[in-house]
């Protein structure tokens, strides 16, 4: 392949990469998702925070590239995969609780996203909805379920800054309070920094995507520290078996 036929940032070129992907923030744990959920895996490329790599689960080509931090390099990840083919994702990545009842080591699935991030607003106006494919929602909740794992459902939140969900990080620490109070009474689940973008972008460009991620330490306004290393096996089992299943 020519330099003119691989994708500026990502570094793949059509034809080297499977259609189903899952997408880590952590390019690192896009290595151990391959290393251990994958039979056959082989790296594709690694270039800036995106690193890919491809193999099969059940007898499917599936993929995995990360993509970095916030919703400006996870869409470039995304709008560069699907001009090389991809057309199934599966965000499978960490979130902050907002809903007081989730513990670290909890998975939530999200039926759509609070658009609090600057990405998503350069493809359409605010009132637009970022919500995930229908059958890939269905299909991880159905996943987890034959799997017998516990899980929540519901609304998350993407934010650009990660330490400004914390009140005592921030200039002005009384509106932000009131701000995850209020989403909280709204019943948002849990924050994180990519879903929103991911699933407007994928809606516009007739794309499947999903989110499904595992909770990381304490409710937000705790105390600004991650608690350990989330546990992935039943994260990603959960979201390749749901790509699978749509095929």
């Amino acid at each position: 392949m020519t330099d003119l036929e691989r994708e500026y940032h990502i570094d793949i070129a059509p034809g080297e990469i499977p259609p189903l992907v899952l997408l880590p923030g952590d390019p690192d744990r896009s290595r151990i998702i391959a290393e251990k959920f994958f039979d056959n895996s082989e790296e594709v490329a690694k270039k800036r925070e995106y690193w890919s790599f491809r193999g099969t689960y059940k007898d499917t080509p599936v993929a995995v590239c990360s993509t970095g931090i916030g919703c400006p390099s996870a869409a470039i990840a995304l709008e560069e995969l699907i001009r090389v083919g991809c057309h199934t994702f599966v965000r499978v990545g960490t979130a902050g609780a907002i809903d007081p009842t989730l513990a670290a080591g909890d998975i939530v699935i999200f039926t759509g996203a609070v658009r609090d991030d600057g990405t998503s607003k350069q493809y359409v106006p605010i009132e637009y909805p970022a919500i995930p494919d229908p059958s890939l929602l269905s299909a991880l909740m159905r996943a987890a379920d034959e799997r017998g794992s516990e899980y929540r459902v519901g609304i998350g939140h993407s934010k650009d800054s990660f330490y400004s969900e914390f009140p005592e990080l921030v200039a002005d620490s009384v509106s932000t309070k009131a701000k995850w109070d209020s989403y909280r009474r709204a019943r948002v689940l849990a924050t994180e920094m990519e879903s929103a973008a991911l699933f407007v972008i994928g809606h516009l460009r007739k794309v499947k995507v999903g989110t499904a991620c595992v909770i990381v330490g304490e409710p937000i306004e705790s105390e600004a520290k991650i608690v350990g290393k989330p546990k992935l096996d039943d994260l990603v089992n959960i979201s390749l078996q749901a790509m699978v299943s749509l095929q």
